[in-house]
């Protein structure tokens, strides 16, 4: 099966697209993906003939992997809902994407494809950039997915004091605290927020609550409880301003959308796939492309 032959319903012109190269993202739904502008960014201004194809997968996740190796893509990322069911399809896996237990990265070698997640230095990259220190803070995560897994794993590593994962379902949030094998973590379901001492934290969104016009704030509907925020991360970044930026904005509490986070990660995942180097010019050139797309 050729790579060529798996896109569902991709726009045109990425079907007709000629490189020498191929990069790639595996995820469903994946239409509204940006990232195509970060690499046939970074590839043009390299010379390197690539060009970066999404892939709207909603099946044989394994077999697809091994098409997108044999047809010689030279790398991959990986999108909801495939970040942890990849992981059984690679052949080796960087130490920290292990622990994270998510995988948004894919590099070519000689046997197959190497997992690396670089959501977790992208965000720590984003929210360093806002000014703040995540060392020694206390953290509330909003969610325990495949995205909190990655946030809790930048707590642990970036050694903040103490984080709360909060998520409807008690069982998953639990799940992602003793996975994380740190007594930095204390999960907590939705109407167990109240059990969180008073105090100043910095909230990280990372919920799918604001994909959508009129969801409203996510998991905790009191306001209170979100005005001990002293610094905000929505993962999502398109919409631009969530519910939950616009909240943080109108309480003049400090707040950054996932867009840099996307840039990041898709930076350090190039610098993976091509072993160069991206200096902080070309990054802000990205950017300005990225804005530019996101409020055509």
């Amino acid at each position: 099966m050729s790579v060529f032959n798996i896109w569902d319903k991709v726009t045109e012109d990425y079907k007709t697209v000629k490189a020498d190269k191929y990069l790639g993202i595996f995820g469903y739904p994946i239409k509204h993906t940006l990232s195509p502008i970060i690499h046939d960014t970074i590839s043009d201004e390299f010379s390197l003939g690539e060009r970066y194809i999404p892939f709207e997968i909603n099946c044989d996740l394994g077999d697809y992997i091994k098409s997108a190796y044999d047809s010689g893509i030279v790398g991959l990322n990986i999108t909801v809902p495939y970040k942890e069911k990849v992981i059984p399809f690679l052949s080796d896996i960087d130490v920290d994407a292990k622990k994270i237990g998510a995988v948004n990265t894919l590099v070519r070698n000689d046997i197959g494809y190497k997992g690396y997640n670089t959501d977790m230095e992208g965000l720590y990259r984003s929210i360093v950039e806002s000014g703040v220190n995540i060392k020694d803070r206390e953290i509330i995560i909003l969610g325990a997915g495949g995205a909190a897994r990655a946030v809790a794993y930048m707590c642990k590593k970036y050694n903040s004091k103490k984080v709360y994962i909060i998520n409807r379902s008690l069982d998953k949030a639990v799940k992602l605290a003793c996975d994380m094998d740190d007594g930095l973590f204390i999960p907590l379901s939705a109407d167990k927020y109240n059990n969180i001492p008073k105090g100043k934290y910095i909230f990280i969104q990372c919920t799918s609550v604001g994909l959508k016009d009129g969801d409203g704030l996510p998991l905790i509907n009191d306001v209170e409880f979100y005005n001990q925020a002293d610094f905000a991360v929505d993962l999502i970044y398109n919409p631009a301003k969530t519910e939950f930026i616009k909240f943080m904005e109108k309480q003049n509490i400090s707040a950054i959308n996932g867009l840099k986070m996307l840039l990041y990660q898709g930076i350090i995942a190039n610098e993976l796939w091509n072993d160069i180097k991206i200096d902080a010019n070309l990054s802000d050139k990205i950017y300005t492309k990225l804005i530019k797309k996101l409020y055509s």
